[in-house]
């Protein structure tokens, strides 16, 4: 609001107060807080007078009426049509013929005339598209067409038009009709401006201009008689002219007077007889004249009977009235005088002015008078209604100036007393009429069109301003409303009635201001009157709605309340932003408070109704399912409630949302944690256990409901939820573990193990080449995991020990399925095959025996057989490969690390516990290499034997035949109450006779040193010669998710080794055939004839073997592997093969080493090094194998094994070989000890760095134990152990992928003296420094094994508080 207004509004408080203070001042104000009472009959009367006179005064009805026309005069037409042509058109001009292809021209344009198409006016006459078409016919004749290309003459094509026409128009006249023949003239003419036409548009107006000039004189002459073209056919016999109708003054043809008959409830015939009665003397537009001439006179006097200065706060606002006054007075006048004109003519002094302001004085009335009639006589005016200008009859007499009453006594005839509360008393039964008659129901205007023409007509002859108008519809409206007759919806209208301008009209009624609204009129222009109307009744329906609002609040938590929107909408949109209304802050405030004790009272109400509902009266039927359907009632309400005032959550002060959470949680919470606690405890009382799915949907409802409290409540819920519930989850996952065993070993039973293909022609992709059993076992895996996801646990540790628990589960079950995939696939494996079966039978004698070694030796030199794998095996290979695949995304998903740190940093170290008193060892006897021979042969036949230090036997293995490098894969359970001695020796089989001895190792079983509880692996020296691979771990499993993780990967890469080991000892024996001394003797011993005849000829050259024979000494390696590859490539994975080729690969290098040197010994060997030649075929092999495993095809597209993966520790070893090979022997100790006082100087460095990387110390009683003299017994037998990787260390691919990496570029970055030293030993004078170096390595070990330990035993914290060492030294688990 403008500073102008401000001030007008202060003005208008100040005036207002002095309008109540005073009763001098009288106007229609005034007399408007008498409150006149209005009868019935009064309103009745004085609104039929108005629309009465509204049917006078409107612009009179006009008809048609019939006029015959004149009857016209005779014409002529041409007699002779070819006299024309021949005339006008001779043909024998030759500037005077057609252009060449006119014919077709012609011919398509007549074909547009017949269809319509014809854009030139005149041609869709329907007698013109008969000619036209009569015409076409015989144009089209194939004679005619030619004489036309040949001539090219104008006449035939007119004449023959000409006889066209004739004849068409002559059908259906008699003879002696000759009406027709006028036709045929128009028809030639048309045809003639055709021709025109065509000439022009094909631009001959330059070539054809005397052509053009015939023809257009030749229709000229043809339309003499007739020189329009476009008349109508038919012959008009008359005309219609436009008459006033006049009135009738029947009721039936007053629409306005029927609106009044319907709202006051009176008949057609009443209604007309009140009229008959009237209108004669009283109700006549002479009678409306003068009342408008007594109004004028009051409005310039200041008078009552009109609006005067008194009504208005300011003096500016009621001469802007008043001026705007003249020209509707003028207008309404004019039309008086328009419709009787006869009035004007009555007096002698007439005045007319246009568009000036009605004249203060009566000295020029006559002047005006006398211009008005002129106007209204001249008989040249184009209309009686013409009149456009405003009249100003500032005074004007008629017959009797006695007629106008004095001033002072407000007498009209059409003008009620009080205006105002007229139109009040009319507007309201208009109201009640329109509400009872409202027949569809949809109607979103306050008013009727009838009701409100009606209203508009009332508010022009009794000269109510817009304001007034609006503000008294409003006034009707909140009365209605406050009886409680109206809704919130139609008192919403009634306010966009009076706010919302109206639609413009062409002839807006003559009202003051009638185009504005409420909302756009300066409320300094309002009449006080109106003013104060208007806030009294925003301060009454502030008072109604505000009831209307609270006893709709009062009803919301209910499950259909009725709406609030109309109401609060009122409130906000038109009375709280109103100017004219000032909202208290302490009523506001008041109000609020109400609100929300009544909604608390609400809310408590429906909840104590669910709790009578949902929860029986007993305790003893109380179960889960009566909280969660309490909690479910709760939710829904909260979710309703908030759903329906999501977008104005707060109304008046007050969030209902809130104010029902407020009210029900706490209760619900103190309910809820009762009941829960009472049902547990009857279960317990009983000994039942409770349902495991009703926990869990208690849970979640008790979830949702705490959600809500958390978004609405600042203080914590009552109880912790999942403190109380969380017995329910660790009995599901003791379930789950119980279902897991069963369902793994289930699963198995049931697996085909095969490749799941689409048939027999189908090559299964890598996806397909795993079976059933492994599938359904991950699918419980998620399944599981997934069912403790869904619930959602809010609580952080628990959920990270529910993890652990699963993982313990999964790395269980894997471990069950590892064993038992690999029983079966080791039973496989060593079914006899069809060629195996008859060699096991003959060696069950002597002779049998020797024969075989006869026939195993012949058939080296023959093609040897591919082994033949079952596909079932395969498949188990690939599960395992897939099982590690999908371990890893079970790793992830589960979020294995971040459940790891939330526990450490909760548990924190490790609290003591009681040591046990029994341990369990798990002893695998693995495999040995490079075992003495015992057989004449050159293998053995080896099996183990374990004992204890009492010669106890432990367990005994099973007899692998043939081989130096045999593989038992057998384990043996030991159970022990402290450290024990056990001692494993190899024997070799022999049928007839003692068992021979092979070699002898021991190695000591201490708790202390597996107080990890982590498996390792140990390379034991035999005491003749090679070694043994023992693997160890002791029963006891540390409760952390990545263990258990690091754990299952372990089993599953264990048993893929393993039965990658088993697939490849089945061609280890032809590949140390191949790459053996025999084999190589064999390749330098073709030669041997050919060296001793150049020997004996004196030759200076020895021949030299080709590169072919070399690569021909492994075509049949190649083939053997070749035709074993073609059979599991059927079956195996990518990954699969890859893995299979790659430990093949490691036979190969194995095979390879040797022949170059002998095994790693402080003992010389009696082995021979090879000469350059024979080297250089090893190397060559070498290299073909290499090539053959990379398998690179034509593009360099590798096929094979990577060539990273091929270059491995051993390759690069024995690459670095050819460097020391025949170097001499000072040479060799040289580097040797060079490399051994780097790699000693590097392992003193990588100590110091573990030692000082933790703060924390050894304890005391771990130095005697270290001191050098208990370092030697301790570890002697650890010279060349290999500590087993950590299962922390292999919990997912990532970190395996990761340490198998760092492994191999650590053996390529660092060179080892092993090789040297192997060299050595075929050096007899190096025997000294190889058992120095033995005696060296030794120490070495025990010190970097003490290393490990101290470490081990500071990173676990055994001198933290509290101790960590029981008695006798063991560790607390």
């Amino acid at each position: 609001m403008s500073s102008a207004s401000r001030k007008s509004f202060q003005q208008l408080h100040r005036r207002l107060d002095s309008v109540q203070n005073s009763d001098k001042r009288r106007s229609r104000a005034a007399s408007s807080a008498r409150q006149l009472a209005v009868s019935h009959d009064d309103a009745y009367t004085y609104a039929l007078r108005v629309a009465y006179l509204h049917y006078l005064l409107q612009p009179k009805t006009k008809r048609k009426q019939w006029v015959p026309a004149p009857k016209p005069p005779p014409r002529t037409h041409t007699s002779n049509i070819g006299d024309l042509v021949k005339e006008f058109v001779p043909g024998n001009s030759t500037s005077a013929k057609l252009p060449h292809g006119f014919r077709s021209h012609l011919e398509k344009r007549i074909e547009r005339v017949i269809m319509g198409a014809e854009k030139l006016p005149g041609y869709n006459d329907p007698a013109v598209k008969k000619t036209f078409a009569q015409a076409y016919t015989a144009f089209t004749e194939q004679a005619f067409r030619k004489n036309v290309d040949k001539e090219r003459k104008v006449e035939p094509l007119v004449l023959i038009f000409y006889s066209a026409a004739t004849k068409a128009c002559s059908l259906g006249h008699e003879r002696s009709d000759d009406s027709w023949k006028l036709l045929v003239d128009r028809h030639v003419a048309l045809f003639v401006r055709l021709l025109t036409s065509i000439l022009r548009d094909q631009g001959h107006e330059r070539d054809k201009p005397e052509l053009l000039s015939r023809l257009n004189t030749l229709e000229n002459k043809l339309l003499t008689n007739d020189q329009n073209l476009y008349i109508d056919t038919g012959q008009s016999s008359g005309n219609t002219i436009e008459v006033v109708v006049p009135l009738s003054y029947d009721v039936k043809d007053m629409p306005m007077v029927q609106a009044v008959a319907r709202i006051f409830g009176l008949s057609h015939s009443d209604v007309q007889n009140h009229i008959d009665a009237q209108r004669h003397q009283n109700w006549t537009e002479e009678a409306a004249l003068r009342d408008l001439k007594a109004y004028q006179h009051r409005l310039n006097s200041n008078a009552s009977g009109a609006l005067r200065s008194q009504d208005f706060d300011v003096e500016e606002a009621y001469q802007e009235w008043k001026r705007a006054e003249a020209p509707f007075l003028s207008q309404m006048m004019l039309e008086i005088l328009t419709a009787r004109p006869e009035l004007a003519r009555r007096s002698t002094t007439v005045s007319m002015s246009f568009d000036k302001a009605l004249p203060s004085s009566p000295s020029s009335e006559d002047k005006m008078y006398s211009e008005l009639g002129r106007t209204l006589s001249n008989p040249d005016r184009s209309s009686m209604y013409g009149i456009d200008n405003a009249l100003s009859l500032g005074s004007m007499s008629l017959e009797d100036t006695s007629s106008i009453r004095t001033i002072d006594e407000a007498n009209y005839t059409f003008i009620p007393p009080e205006p105002r509360e007229f139109l009040k008393v009319i507007a309201k039964y208009a109201l009640e009429f329109d509400a009872m008659h409202d027949d569809e129901g949809e109607q979103s205007n306050l008013f009727s069109k009838q009701s409100m023409d009606l209203l508009t007509e009332l508010c022009v002859w009794w000269r109510i301003p817009q304001f007034t108008r609006l503000v008294v519809f409003l006034e009707v409206a909140a009365r209605r409303f406050t009886d409680t007759l109206f809704t919130v919806v139609d008192l919403d209208n009634a306010f966009d009635l009076v706010k919302i301008p109206p639609p413009e009209v062409k002839k807006p009624p003559h009202i003051y201001l009638y185009n504005e609204s409420l909302a756009s009129i300066d409320r300094s222009k309002w009449t006080i009157t109106d003013y104060v109307v208007y806030q009294q009744t925003l301060y009454t329906l502030n008072d109604a709605l505000l009831r209307d609002l609270y006893d709709t609040l009062m009803h919301c938590y209910e499950p259909k309340p009725p709406t609030i929107g109309p109401a609060f909408h009122v409130l906000t949109t038109h009375i709280f932003s109103d100017p004219s209304f000032s909202r208290k802050e302490e009523d506001a405030q008041e109000f609020a408070r109400l609100l929300e004790t009544g909604l608390q009272e609400q809310a408590a109400l429906v909840y104590r109704g669910f709790l009578d509902a949902k929860v029986p009266q007993s305790q003893e039927d109380w179960n889960f399912s009566h909280v969660v359907e309490l909690g479910k009632s709760v939710v829904k309400l909260c979710e309703r409630t908030q759903k329906r005032y999501k977008k104005n959550p707060e109304i008046m002060g007050v969030n209902p949302f809130a104010v029902l959470v407020e009210t029900m949680f706490p209760n619900f919470e103190d309910d809820a944690h009762e009941l829960i606690r009472k049902i547990m405890q009857v279960a317990r009382e009983r000994g039942e256990e409770l349902p495991l799915q009703d926990g869990f949907d208690l849970y979640k409802e008790l979830v949702e409901i705490r959600r809500i409290h958390r978004s609405s409540l600042g203080r914590p819920f009552t109880f912790d939820i999942e403190e109380l519930l969380v017995d329910f989850v660790w009995r599901w996952i003791q379930n789950a573990e119980a279902r897991a065993e069963e369902f793994v070993e289930e699963a198995i039973k049931q697996d085909q193990f095969q490749v799941r293909g689409h048939g027999p022609g189908h090559i299964s992709l890598d996806s397909e080449r795993h079976s059933h059993s492994i599938i359904d076992t991950f699918q419980l895996f998620h399944q599981t995991a997934d069912q403790v996801f869904q619930l959602e646990w809010d609580n952080d540790v628990h959920h990270a020990r529910f993890m652990t628990a699963l993982s313990k589960i999964f790395a269980n079950s894997i471990a069950q399925y590892c064993e038992i995939v690999d029983q079966r696939f080791v039973k496989e494996m060593d079914t006899p095959r069809p060629n195996e079966k008859e060699a096991a039978a003959a060696a069950q004698t002597t002779q049998g025996r020797f024969m075989q070694y006869a026939k195993d030796a012949w058939n080296t030199k023959e093609k040897v057989e591919p082994f033949q794998f079952y596909p079932e095996s395969l498949v188990k290979l690939n599960n395992i490969e897939w099982a590690m695949q999908e371990l890893d995304k079970l790793e992830k998903s589960m979020n294995v690390d971040a459940c790891a740190d939330i526990l450490e940093k909760v548990d924190g170290p490790r609290r003591p516990v009681k040591r046990p008193s029994k341990y369990v060892f798990t002893i695998k006897i693995v495999e040995a290499e490079d075992i003495k021979a015992c057989d004449p042969n050159g293998t053995s036949d080896p099996y183990v034997v374990l004992v204890d230090e009492y010669q106890k036997r432990l367990h005994k293995t099973r007899i692998v035949m043939r081989t130096l490098n045999p593989r038992w894969d057998e384990s043996v359970d030991v159970t022990v109450s402290g450290p024990l001695n056990v001692v494993a020796t190899i024997w070799d089989y022999d049928t007839f006779g003692d068992h021979d001895f092979v070699g002898r190792t021991s190695l000591k079983l201490d708790p202390i040193h597996f107080s990890d509880y982590l498996p390792r692996e140990f390379w034991l020296d035999l005491d003749t010669q090679g070694r043994i691979l023992l693997r160890i771990s002791m029963e006891g499993e540390r409760d952390d998710i990545q263990f258990y993780f690091g754990k299952a990967f372990r089993h599953l890469k264990r048993t893929e080794r393993d039965m990658v080991r088993k697939i490849t000892d089945k061609l280890s024996r032809h590949i140390n055939a191949s790459l053996s001394y025999e084999a190589l003797r064999s390749l330098l011993g073709r030669n041997l004839a050919s060296q001793v005849n150049s020997f004996f000829k004196r030759s200076s050259t020895i021949p030299q073997i080709t590169d072919a024979e070399i690569e021909n000494a492994l075509q049949s390696l190649f083939t053997y592997f070749n035709e074993n590859f073609a059979i599991m490539k059927e079956t195996l994975t990518e990954a699969t093969m890859v893995a299979v080729m790659t430990r093949l690969w490691k036979e190969v290098l194995m095979a390879i080493e040797a022949l170059l040197v002998p095994p790693l010994s402080e003992k010389p060997s009696n082995q021979r090094p090879l000469n350059q030649r024979e080297l250089d075929v090893v190397y060559k092999w070498l290299q073909l194998l290499f090539d053959f495993f990379n398998a690179r095809d034509e593009d360099g597209e590798v096929l094979g094994v990577p060539a990273e993966v091929l270059r491995s520790p051993k390759y690069h070893e024995l690459a670095s070989l050819n460097f020391f090979y025949f170097d001499s022997t000072e040479n060799l100790i040289r580097t040797s000890e060079r490399m051994a006082a780097a790699t000693a100087q590097r392992q003193q460095q990588q100590l110091q760095g573990h030692m000082s990387s933790n703060r924390l110390s050894a304890p005391a009683s771990l130095g005697s134990s270290l001191s050098p003299h208990h370092a030697g017994p301790a570890f002697a037998s650890m010279g060349t152990i290999r500590r087993g990787k950590s299962i922390m260390m292999s919990r997912n691919l990532g970190t395996m992928r990761r340490a198998k990496e760092e492994k191999r570029k650590e053996a390529q970055a660092d060179p080892s003296d092993d090789m040297i030293l192997r060299i050595l030993r075929m050096r007899p004078e190096a025997a000294g420094y190889l058992k120095e170096r033995h005696r060296q390595k030794e120490r070495m070990a025990a010190a970097a094994a003490a290393a490990m330990i101290v470490k081990q035993s500071v990173s676990q914290g055994w001198n933290s508080a509290g101790g960590g060492f029981g008695r006798g030294g063991i560790p607390r688990r």
